[in-house]
């Protein structure tokens, strides 16, 4: 199958890249000559495990090319994806459409004979109605298909997850386009569950799923607070809880609040829509809710941590991007976390091992960005660990007692046992677990 990728960002480079695997042709398009230059020489503009890996090997094969120009890019397409960013509306919340509803012209104006159009990007239910409406209305002789199939990809483990997919989901009308997709996806079909459905449920299927996860991550986060009030270990419950094969062990790790490209924003896109429609979604909208006040209520912990006040003490942050294994800074939640330092008189010293530099564009000038962990703790008054990379889980701990003005650390991931600290000498501090 001959496969067009429109969109150059995680989701459809990453797709491409997947696909070309399969042992399909892909071509990849984006407007950004400066991207598309750089994967042409095999740079890749995003941190993620493998995927400069996979992006040469398929480049080098043939079945992996990169253009700006659409109209190459569709030439003899059985399918074109459209992945391009969703960003919420500033303005009311909205799932913001115009990046979709342009390349769907785009697409209209270059199409080369039938093609199936194919929704990649996660939007709002009714979008691939209004793609096709709008493809529709700007080639009207067009002969083509529109179907949903939303991504479930995890940052950081995004290859594992197009490969090995706990389903596929296709949504569609019609024999003709669906034995497209079916086409598509052969080489996992074996092993995969696909769904097949229409196009509202396939939408609805994506933020229905993310909602839940968010859900699962504020619950558990404040039955950690709990926890920490009634003397409970909230590790614990969450064992307890997950051993329930209803519930499950996954999304139950208390922490700083959720982040990323994906649960932010589709939980308030899928919110809104609720509203529009008249049936609204009052757990996720609660959820929301938690977890802005949970982000922004981090710094106080810090401050408690340290007697009350950070008054013009040092504070070592280990970790800026939503999650480890990424270089993703959206709603990350060091964004409220680290500036909320500051307004409380702390000198901020950060380090992370991928984020710094899209960190260093979205913090202010005052944060110190340092070349590692034992430099960022060097002399500070608290080390706090914001995100569970696998470097953090592995401190010498003797050392970084050395390293610290005064042995104290708030550790947002519980990446540490209690007893361990209490041994290496550290006074510790965690999420729903007893400060020692």
């Amino acid at each position: 199958m001959r496969i067009a990728m429109i969109g150059t960002g995680y989701v459809g480079l990453v797709s491409g890249a997947c696909f070309s695997q399969f042992g399909h042709d892909v071509i990849c398009v984006d407007v950004d000559e400066n991207k598309i230059s750089r994967l042409k020489k095999g740079e890749i503009p995003i941190y993620e495990p493998g995927l400069d890996k996979l992006v040469s090997e398929n480049a080098a094969a043939g079945r992996l090319a990169f253009t700006t120009d659409i109209a190459e890019g569709l030439k003899g397409c059985d399918a074109v994806f459209i992945a391009v960013g969703t960003p919420t509306r500033p303005e009311d919340g909205h799932a913001d459409l115009k990046y979709v509803f342009a390349a769907a012209e785009d697409i209209a104006r270059n199409m080369d004979g039938y093609t199936v159009v194919v929704d990649k990007s996660t939007v709002p239910v009714g979008t691939a109605r209004k793609v096709y409406e709008r493809i529709a209305q700007t080639n009207p002789d067009a002969d083509f298909d529109v179907v949903s199939n939303p991504e479930f990809l995890r940052e950081g483990a995004a290859i594992d997850d197009f490969m090995h997919p706990d389903r596929v989901v296709l949504g569609g009308e019609g024999e003709r386009a669906m034995s497209v997709m079916r086409k598509i996806y052969e080489p996992i079909a074996a092993e995969t569950k696909i769904v097949e459905t229409g196009l509202e449920s396939a939408e609805l299927i994506k933020y229905a799923a993310n909602a839940f996860l968010a859900v699962k991550i504020s619950f558990i986060n404040e039955l950690a607070d709990l926890c920490e009030k009634v003397g409970g270990n909230v590790g614990d419950v969450a064992v307890g809880m997950g051993l329930d094969s209803r519930i499950g062990e996954k999304f139950l790790q208390a922490g700083p609040g959720y982040g990323g490209s994906c649960f932010p924003k589709d939980t308030l896109a899928l919110a809104q829509t609720a509203t529009a429609q008249g049936a609204p979604v009052r757990i996720v909208e609660t959820v929301i809710d938690v977890n802005s006040r949970r982000k922004r209520a981090m710094a106080d912990r810090v401050a408690e941590a340290c007697g009350g006040s950070l008054s013009g003490k040092t504070v070592a942050v280990l970790g800026v991007t939503f999650k480890a294994e990424t270089d993703d800074m959206r709603d990350s939640p060091a964004l409220d976390i680290v500036p909320a330092l500051q307004n409380m008189g702390a000198v901020v010293r950060a380090y992370d091992p991928q984020g710094m530099d899209e960190a260093a564009k979205l913090l202010n000038d005052d944060v110190q960005w340092m070349a590692g962990a034992e430099e960022a703790m060097g002399g500070a008054d608290v080390a706090v660990i914001i995100t569970e990379w696998r470097e953090f889980r592995e401190l010498d701990l003797q050392k970084v007692k050395s390293l610290l003005k005064d042995p104290v650390i708030v550790d947002l991931r519980n990446l540490y046992e209690p007893a361990d600290m209490v041994a290496s000498g550290l006074r510790y501090h965690s999420i729903g677990r007893q400060a020692v």
